[in-house]
Parts: structure tokens; sequence; C-alpha cells
């Protein structure tokens, strides 16, 4: 249910749409949509990915996002013990679906996501008593991409790439946001490299880098061990 609100919200946003009027409908033909019709998941398999009515074929984007968001909540409860904690991670969850696919239609990175982001953040951080962290956390995601901004003249990093990595800091804390800053940049190359030799994309064309990013924070959220595993590793070896 949650996941077919954020299909809502990804398809009018960006569009400058109410969230809320008109209710449900087929983006083709208009059609307002009976209950039936709107069901997660479901609806979309008895349709057989078709409008009723006008036969134009549903993007298989809708259950993919119900599906994600539905994995990445219970992950959610099934990873974090505290309450407070894993309601913190579902509404992260909900909202980078958003954040990705967002920049992945359009090429943008939404203030008004990463503002609702920031304010969830240092709320979260003072919830759990990490709020020194959170800020440094913020503080170095939005110094890495500040800094690659700057010396690209914003062709290598827009802006909204660097206060999504401020915020996502938030969430993550210090030192995390550095490994997630890198495993953003692997992430990027291992899947730029596929779009390229297909010829989707010129070398010349822009791919957001939001999605990457967004990858790499859900992977730190739910997968941390991944990336403090060789930094521990590390230490252990040479010491301090």
């Amino acid at each position: 249910m949650f996941g077919s609100f954020l299909n809502v919200v990804i398809y009018r946003l960006p569009r400058g749409e109410s969230l809320a009027f008109p209710g449900s409908h087929c983006p083709s033909c208009g059609h307002a949509l009976v209950p039936f019709e709107n069901v997660p998941l479901v609806s979309w398999v008895a349709l057989r990915g078709r409008c009723r009515y006008c036969g134009v074929a549903i993007a298989s984007r809708y259950p993919l996002v119900e599906t994600l968001t539905a994995c990445l909540f219970t992950l959610s409860f099934l990873e974090f013990s505290q309450p407070v904690v894993a309601l913190g991670a579902c509404a992260l969850g909900a909202l980078l679906i958003v954040i990705a696919f967002i920049d992945l239609d359009h090429l943008l990175v939404l203030d008004s996501t990463t503002i609702a982001g920031a304010v969830l953040g240092i709320a979260l951080a003072f919830a759990t008593h990490r709020i020194v962290t959170a800020l440094e956390g913020a503080l170095a995601g939005a110094a890495i991409f500040g800094a690659i901004h700057l010396l690209t003249r914003g062709a290598g990093m827009g802006l909204g790439d660097v206060k999504l990595a401020g915020m996502l800091g938030l969430f993550v804390g210090f030192p995390p946001m550095l490994w997630t800053a890198a495993a953003a940049f692997i992430i990027g190359a291992l899947l730029a490299i596929p779009v390229l030799l297909a010829r989707r994309r010129g070398r010349r064309d822009a791919l957001p880098f939001g999605p990457f990013l967004v990858i790499a924070a859900i992977l730190a959220t739910f997968a941390p061990a991944l990336f403090s595993g060789p930094y521990d590793a590390y230490r252990a070896l040479f010491g301090n």
C-alpha cells in the first residue's frame, strides 16, 4: 500500500501536481480507477499490465516500486529491534525509492525530498542520541560531493547530488559516509559500463548519480558489514 502511494509521488511530485487530487487514474486515458483496479501488485497482474479502458500498457515499474517498498519495510523490522529505528529505516527506504526513480526519469534530485530527509535524519539522530556522528556524516558527504561539484563546475556532479549526500550522511554517520561515497562511485562504474556498452546512452550523455548513492546508502543501512569489514580487518592488521 505504501509502495502504491510512492508511485503517485514519483509521477506527480516532479510535475508539480497534487498528491491527493484527483484520485488514481490511468495517465493515458484519464479514466478513474475503481478499487479493485488499484490493489497493489494484484491488480497489475490481473489486468495483465494494461489499462482496462484504453488498453495502454501499465509500466512494470509500478509493481517493482511496490515490491521494493515491501522488501525494505520488512528488512527494517528484521534488522532493527528498536521500533523508532525500524520506523526511521522504513521512512528512509521510502524516501530513497522516490529519489532514485525521480532522478532516473528527470535527472533531478528535488529539494523537497532532501529537505524532508534532512528533517527526518536530524529527528532520528536526536531520538537515538547520535546527533554528533550524524552531523559529521552530513558534513563529510556534502564536502566530498561538493568538492567534485566545484572542481568540475557542475559537469561531474549536480548540486542535487551534493544535497543528497549531505542528507544521507545524517543517517549513516561518520565514518560510514566515507565508505558509502566510495561504494556509490564503484556501483556507478559497474552499472554505467553495461549501459554504455548497450549504447542506451552515449559517453557524453548525463547519467543520474542519485540512484547509485541510494543503492550505496541502502547497503550501508542494512548490510554495514560489507563496508566496515575491510576497514576493521585493516585496523586489526596494522593497528590504530
